[in-house]
C-alpha cells in the first residue's frame, strides 16, 4: 500500500519530461541548478564546412516557456545555422510554383510567410540568397526518357508511382489524372544519375517538380522571370482584418501607387484587339481600296450594310481623329477629344435577336446626354426581365451570370422612337475626334447597328487577372475600383445611366492612375523594391549600414530599362562564363562602386547557353525573351545529337557547381528552370494566330486557309501547354 502512495513534490524541485528522441523538456516556472555546459556542437549538414557562431546569440531554445534539455536533465547547447527540413509527403498535395521559390527568398532574406512545402529552422540566419535560372533541364534528362549519358539505374521515384505509370506507357494510353509522382520531391543518388548530372547530387538533396505560370484551361504559359521577379504588395493586418469584413471584390489598395496621369486617347483599342473581341470594323480601319471591298462584301453577307439599317461615323480616315498640339491644352487629360459613355438595354425580338430598347449617353463631365427608350422594329418576344435571363451578350461574355433590362410592355407602350431615330441623333454628337467608351461596348454597337473606330473599352482596359477570353463584370470592377455598388435594382432591372457613369469614371481612374492601374502589375511590386524596404532590424546583418537587402540582376544584354531598373545593380554578359563570374563577385563582393565589399544580399542570374542550344530561345515571346530587346534566337537545337547535349549540359551543370563552391555559408541557394520545352507550344500558338488573322481579320475562305484549325490542334495546343508548364528545380544553404 505505502508503494501506491503518491509522493509530494518540493515546491523548488522541477519536473522533467521525458520523451523517446532522448530529449525532455523541463516544466516552465521551476528553477533548477545550471548545468555545466558542453561546448556547441556542429551542424551535421556538411562536415567540411565549420559554421560560424554569432556571439550573445542564445544558444537555448526557448518556445512557449519551454526549455529543450537532455535526457540527464541537462539544457542543451545547439547553434542557429540555417538548415532545410522537407515536409511530409502527405501534407504536399500539389506541384510547387515559382512564387513558392520567390516566398522562400523573401521569407530568409525580408518578410516573406514561412513556406508550406519546405522548413527553414533559424532563417533569420540566413545572410544571403542567390537564384540561379537555367532553362533547359528537364525532368527527363534524371529519369532517362532524355537520354544524355545511358545511366544503370533510373532515377528513384516511389514504387506505386512507378508501377502504375509503366502499365500505363505499356498499354498506349496517356495518363489524364494527377499522380503523385508529378509533384513530389524525388531524392537524388549520384550512383542513380547519368556522368553530366552526377555532381549535382553532392550539392543538393532532392529534385522538386515546378510548375510554370499558366493557364491549361486556355493553353497558356506566363513569364517565369515576371513570376519570380514581381511578388504581390504585403498587406499589414489591418488591411487583412479589413478585408474579412467586405463580400465580394476587396477595394483596390492605392497606398504604394504612383500616379502616372495619361491622357484617354492613350487607351483606345487597337484593330487587332477590336477584331479579338468582335468589333464590326469601321472602314476607317482600312487602306486600301481592295481591303474595303472584301470588308464590304463581308457585311453584305451578314446583313450589316445600310441596307439593312447599318450606319458607319462620318470618318475618312483614322488621321481624321488626331488632334494637333496647338489645340490641346497644358495638363489636359481629354486631349481635345469629345468623350462620350455609352450604355444599352436589349430585349428579345420574335427574330431571337437582341434589339435596342434604351440608350443612355454622359460626357466626360457626367452629364446625361442622352436617356432615351427604344421602340424595337420588331415584336418583343421577351422583355429580358425574368431572373434567369440574361439582357445582353456582354453578360455572357464577361460570366457574371444573370442581368435584367428593366423594360416592360408599358413602358415602351407609348413610345414611339425608332433605331434610327437614335442613329441621326448620335451622328450629330459624335465627330472625327469622339471617343466612345463602354464594357464590352461591342453588343451595344451591334443593337445601334453602328460602327465607330475610336473605342475604349472598359472590359479590356481592366483586364481579367487570367487573360482573355475571361473579363471582369462591371460591376465588379465598380466595387473594386470606385468602391461604388451598382447594378442593384433586382427585378426592377438596371440603371443604363448608372452603367455609363460607372465607365466613364473608371476611365477618368485609369487616365489619373496610369496605364497600369487596374492590372496584375497595380497589385504586385519588384521583389528588388521589396527587400530593399527591408527595415533596419530586419537588416542588422547587412553591410549597408542597415538601410535594407541590396540586390543584383546578373543576365544577357542590357537590362536597365526592365526589371533590373529595381535592382541595386545589374551586370550584362556575353556567355555562361561571364554569369558565373557576375555571381561570384556579387556574392563574395568586389563590384567596385556598385554594392560594397560584402557583397549583395540577393543575387538573380541566368545562364542561357543550353536553352539557346536546345532551341528553346523564342523571338520577343513572353515565356523566355520578352524583356529582351532587339534579339532573335531560333527555336530549332543547334545540334540535337546525343553527345553534343552531354557536352552542354556537362558544362552547364559544372557552372552551377562552381557558383556552389564559391558561395560564402548561409547562403541559399535555389536553382530552377522557369518552364518546361516550349517548342511545340511555340509552334502551334503561330498556327493558331495564323488562322485566326486569315479566317476573322481576313475572312479567307475555309478552302484558301493556308492553316486549318480543327479540334485536334487544339488538343495538341492543350498537351504541348502542359508540358511546357513541367519545370523543375533545386534548393539547399550553403
Amino acid at each position: 500500500m505505502a508503494r501506491n502512495k503518491k509522493r509530494k513534490r518540493s515546491p523548488d524541485r522541477e519536473r522533467v519530461i521525458q520523451f523517446g528522441s532522448g530529449l525532455s523538456f523541463v516544466e516552465p516556472g521551476r528553477s533548477r541548478q545550471k548545468p555545466e555546459q558542453k561546448p556547441a556542437q556542429k551542424p551535421a549538414q556538411k562536415p567540411t564546412q565549420k559554421p560560424e557562431q554569432k556571439p550573445g546569440n542564445g544558444d537555448q531554445i526557448e518556445a512557449d516557456g519551454w526549455t529543450l534539455v537532455d535526457k540527464n536533465g541537462k539544457k542543451r547547447k545547439t547553434d542557429n545555422y540555417p538548415t532545410l527540413a522537407y515536409a511530409e509527403l502527405h501534407t504536399i498535395r500539389s506541384a510547387i510554383g515559382i512564387c513558392d521559390l520567390q516566398n522562400l527568398a523573401l521569407y530568409c532574406l525580408a518578410d516573406g510567410i514561412s513556406p508550406q512545402w519546405i522548413s527553414v529552422r533559424h532563417h533569420f540566419a540566413v545572410r544571403k540568397a542567390v537564384i540561379l535560372c537555367v532553362p533547359g533541364l528537364e525532368r527527363g534528362m534524371f529519369d532517362g526518357s532524355i537520354v544524355l549519358d545511358p545511366p544503370d539505374n533510373k532515377l528513384e521515384v516511389h514504387s506505386y508511382v512507378a508501377s502504375r505509370t509503366a502499365d500505363q506507357s505499356n498499354s498506349g494510353v496517356e495518363r489524364t489524372f494527377l499522380s503523385p509522382d508529378d509533384y513530389l520531391p524525388v531524392r537524388l543518388a549520384s550512383d542513380k544519375l547519368c556522368a553530366p548530372l552526377k555532381p549535382l547530387a553532392d550539392i543538393f538533396d532532392r529534385l522538386w517538380p515546378i510548375k510554370a505560370p499558366g493557364d491549361d484551361r486556355f493553353s497558356k504559359l506566363y513569364s517565369p522571370l515576371y513570376a519570380m521577379l514581381y511578388s504581390p504588395v504585403p498587406k499589414s493586418q489591418e488591411e487583412k482584418r479589413a478585408g474579412k469584413n467586405i463580400k465580394g471584390p476587396k477595394p483596390s489598395d492605392s497606398s504604394h501607387w504612383k500616379n502616372k496621369r495619361t491622357q484617354v486617347h492613350k487607351y483606345i483599342a487597337s484593330r487587332k484587339d477590336l477584331v479579338a473581341n468582335k468589333y464590326k470594323l469601321h472602314p476607317a480601319w482600312f487602306d486600301s481600296e481592295e481591303e474595303k471591298e472584301i470588308e464590304s462584301r463581308r457585311r453584305g453577307e451578314n446583313k450589316q450594310t445600310e441596307e439593312y439599317g447599318w450606319v458607319d461615323t462620318e470618318i475618312k480616315k483614322l488621321e481624321d481623329g488626331v488632334v494637333p498640339e496647338s489645340e490641346i491644352e497644358e495638363g489636359s487629360v481629354t486631349a481635345g477629344h469629345t468623350v462620350l459613355a455609352v450604355d444599352c438595354e436589349m430585349c428579345m425580338d420574335e427574330g431571337h435577336e437582341l434589339a435596342l430598347t434604351r440608350i443612355s449617353v454622359v460626357n466626360w463631365d457626367g452629364d446625361v446626354v442622352m436617356d432615351e427608350l427604344v421602340k424595337p422594329e420588331k415584336p418583343i418576344a421577351d422583355y429580358l426581365t425574368q431572373l434567369a435571363c440574361v439582357t445582353s451578350l456582354k453578360d455572357a461574355d464577361a460570366k457574371i451570370g444573370p442581368r435584367y433590362s428593366g423594360i416592360t410592355q408599358e413602358k415602351l407602350e407609348h413610345i414611339n422612337t425608332s433605331v434610327s431615330d437614335i442613329q441621326g441623333r448620335l451622328l450629330e454628337l459624335i465627330s472625327p475626334r469622339t471617343i466612345l467608351i463602354g464594357h464590352s461596348l461591342n453588343s451595344d454597337l451591334d443593337a445601334l447597328k453602328m460602327t465607330h473606330p475610336f473605342i475604349i473599352d472598359t472590359s479590356l482596359v481592366y483586364p481579367h487577372h487570367r487573360g482573355p477570353p475571361l473579363k471582369n463584370s462591371l460591376r465588379w470592377l465598380a466595387q473594386k475600383y470606385l468602391n461604388r455598388e451598382i447594378q442593384k435594382g433586382g427585378a426592377l432591372g438596371h440603371n443604363s445611366v448608372e452603367d455609363s457613369l460607372a465607365c466613364m469614371d473608371l476611365v477618368k481612374l485609369k487616365c489619373e492612375r496610369g496605364s497600369k492601374w487596374g492590372t496584375s502589375e497595380a497589385s504586385s511590386e519588384s521583389i528588388f523594391d521589396r527587400l530593399s524596404r527591408t527595415s533596419q532590424k530586419e537588416a542588422r546583418d547587412t553591410d549597408n549600414g542597415g538601410l535594407g537587402k541590396t540586390s543584383t540582376i546578373i543576365d544577357y544584354g542590357a537590362h536597365e530599362k526592365a526589371f533590373a531598373q529595381k535592382a541595386s545593380t545589374c551586370i550584362g554578359c556575353n556567355s555562361d562564363s561571364e554569369v558565373v563570374d557576375g555571381v561570384k563577385r556579387a556574392a563574395l563582393g568586389g563590384i567596385v562602386d556598385l554594392v560594397s565589399l560584402g557583397g549583395v544580399d540577393f543575387t538573380w542570374a541566368r545562364l542561357r547557353e543550353l536553352e539557346a542550344h536546345r532551341g528553346w530561345m523564342g523571338d520577343d515571346r513572353s515565356i523566355v525573351t520578352k524583356f529582351l530587346d532587339g534579339q532573335t534566337f531560333s527555336t530549332k537545337a543547334v545540334d540535337p545529337s546525343v553527345e553534343s547535349l552531354s557536352t552542354i549540359v556537362t558544362s552547364t551543370v559544372s557552372k552551377i557547381s562552381e557558383i556552389h563552391s564559391n558561395l560564402p555559408p548561409r547562403t541559399l541557394f535555389i536553382v530552377y528552370t522557369g518552364n518546361g520545352d516550349p517548342r511545340d507550344l511555340i509552334r502551334l500558338q503561330e498556327m493558331k494566330n495564323t488562322f485566326r488573322r486569315e479566317y476573322e481579320e481576313q475572312h479567307i475562305g475555309w478552302e484558301n486557309l493556308s492553316v486549318k484549325w480543327t479540334d485536334q490542334e487544339e488538343q495538341a495546343l492543350a498537351k504541348a501547354c502542359k508540358k511546357a508548364r513541367q519545370g523543375i528545380g533545386f534548393v539547399t544553404i550553403t
